[in-house]
């Protein structure tokens, strides 16, 4: 069926609202919209997948530009010693259904590289028309095929290849559907978008981009010139005209971006204040704005614990959480042979696994930490899970790492196979969300926003979204600020000695000789996450605020 014959050109299953309009193409390399459509890896596409569900709920005039991957991010499994595995396995997707556009680029030498636009239609998910880009076709060659292979591929000459096919692929699906009064960038993997509409007469006005993270991965740096030669700016840059984009030669994604566009957002208040001074040598931070990342809470609440919270049942709200920790625990116990309590305090923390988010820092100092496990008048349990990048072997030592001590203890537990079905069970199942990166480098930080959502109450450093939410003791429970100029060592130092801190004579005190100081923290945390960091006001935001000329 071809979707654009049968809707038109530019199809919803409704009348946008009015004040919703404006037609509105969001680039995006990953979507996290399901357990089932493996395109995400993490907080990204948690994010963008939460965006395009409340645009559908909405009735926003607004279509979501993607990767078909065929092997996803990775697959995560284990090796016989029980430390991290990474498969790829093929997936096959029924429900997805063929655009019938004939959409095709320019890479390196090869002009008619075929790129079919696979749909996500709105009633499979509950979320605004998806169009998934896919070179996996008899017609390409082997490499071409390949493109589209894997998530955020390691070889850097392929990530180029993604960055034109979903960036001018995308544009040129959209131009196949009509056009779009506005091009939102969610990061800057599409920025070959930005380049194919300008020379397309987009005026900036018509542009929009969103930075992510101060972290160099999101803020791509390549060589000019050899992204000029694989056809990276939809036409061939002279040199004059190529030394006016990179900076000693190369490009940097975020930079060419915000030059591109007249509005850009950043993710949460604080994040926007990093972003402006790091574009500031650039000219660049009088562009940057807040727009705080949201998830969708219709999409990640359990009904029934928001039903006890709604009625302020304590006893139904403490049997339901019991409930899901015991659903919790049944992995725990498939994965690692222990037997976790529901009645005991449960700690968890689970995202990517990234140096700066320093997933071991509760064993920075062993003995007090083993303090902190040994008390049988007051147990924890602790639990860890997210996915490494493939290629970080770092980040992968330190999950290994913590296998292997998990080990010595029966109330610790590393799980795999993190993705939406595990993390919507790991926010359902805890008592508390664990997040520690280093201040200043966590942009956003959603994952604790839907912990919040179903009571389990945020242990954090003051990062993100979290000065926008956190009161101490009240909502959450809040390390004291460490000085980000300070060496990561000093830094570490006094972030894990506060952590113990705050665990030993806060946290976990409250939770079992004041159960119900404990479960007005959780309430109030419920109570103001909503509606404040529901995806409804992200989008509505992006409408009122970055869309407007």
């Amino acid at each position: 069926m071809n979707i654009a014959s049968k809707y038109g050109s530019w199809y919803h299953p409704y009348r946008p609202a009015k004040k919703y309009s404006k037609r509105v193409a969001y680039f995006s390399m990953e979507f996290g919209i399901h357990q089932g459509l493996k395109i995400y890896s993490g907080g990204l596409g948690f994010l963008a997948g939460s965006h395009m569900r409340s645009a559908y709920d909405l009735r926003q005039n607004m279509i979501g530009i993607g990767m078909l991957w065929k092997y996803g991010y990775y697959d995560q499994f284990r090796y016989s010693d029980q430390t991290l595995r990474v498969d790829w396995i093929e997936k096959q997707y029924s429900f997805l259904e063929d655009s019938g556009l004939d959409i095709r680029v320019r890479i390196n030498d090869n002009p008619d590289i075929r790129v079919k636009a696979y749909v996500l239609k709105p009633e499979i998910f509950g979320t605004v028309p998806i169009y998934l880009l896919s070179t996996d076709l008899p017609e390409n060659d082997y490499l071409s095929r390949t493109i589209t292979d894997k998530l955020y591929d390691s070889n850097e000459e392929t990530r180029i290849s993604q960055n034109i096919v979903l960036g001018i692929g995308g544009a040129k699906v959209v131009e196949a559907l009509g056009g779009a009064d506005i091009y939102h960038l969610n990061e800057g993997h599409a920025l070959p978008a930005f380049y194919y509409l300008k020379n397309k007469g987009v005026s900036s006005s018509q542009m929009v981009f969103t930075t992510h993270t101060p972290e160099a991965g999101g803020n791509m740096v390549r060589n000019g010139e050899n992204l000029n030669n694989r056809g990276f700016f939809a036409r061939t840059l002279n040199h004059q005209e190529l030394q006016q984009e990179c900076i000693d030669g190369n490009l940097n994604y975020t930079v060419a971006g915000l030059r591109a566009v007249k509005k850009a957002n950043a993710v949460s208040k604080l994040h926007a204040r990093v972003a402006r001074e790091m574009w500031r040598p650039y000219g660049l931070d009088h562009k940057i704005f807040p727009i705080t990342n949201a998830q969708h809470p219709g999409f990640w609440t359990d009904k029934p614990l928001r039903a006890a919270f709604e009625k302020k049942q304590s006893k139904a709200y403490w049997k339901r959480k019991e409930t899901l920790k015991k659903e919790l625990f049944e992995v725990v116990l498939d994965q690692t042979g222990k037997l976790f309590d529901p009645k005991v305090l449960t700690i968890v923390w689970a995202r990517r696994f990234a140096g700066y988010k320093r997933a071991d820092l509760l064993l920075r100092d062993f003995e007090r930490f083993r303090r902190l496990l040994d008390r049988p008048d007051q147990p924890l349990q602790i639990i860890w899970a997210g996915k490494p990048y493939p290629e970080d072997y770092h980040a992968i030592n330190t999950f290994n790492q913590l296998v292997e001590i998990s080990r010595e203890f029966p109330n610790l537990a590393v799980l795999t196979g993190y993705e939406m079905a595990l993390s919507a069970l790991l926010k359902k199942g805890s008592d508390v969300w664990l997040n520690t990166p280093r201040i200043t480098r966590e942009a956003s930080g959603t994952s604790g926003m839907t912990a919040a959502m179903n009571g389990s109450v945020n242990l954090s450093v003051n990062d993100g979204w979290i000065p926008e939410f956190a009161r101490h003791g009240e909502n959450a429970f809040v390390l004291p600020e460490a000085d980000h100029n300070q060496p990561h060592s000093v830094q570490d130092e006094r972030d894990s000695q506060e952590l113990y801190r705050i665990l030993e004579t806060e946290v976990v005190p409250i939770y079992y000789e004041s159960p119900d100081q404990w479960l007005q923290i959780v309430f109030n945390a419920m109570q103001e996450v909503d509606p404040a960091f529901s995806s409804h006001r992200m989008a509505e935001d992006y409408y009122q605020q970055l869309f407007q000329s």
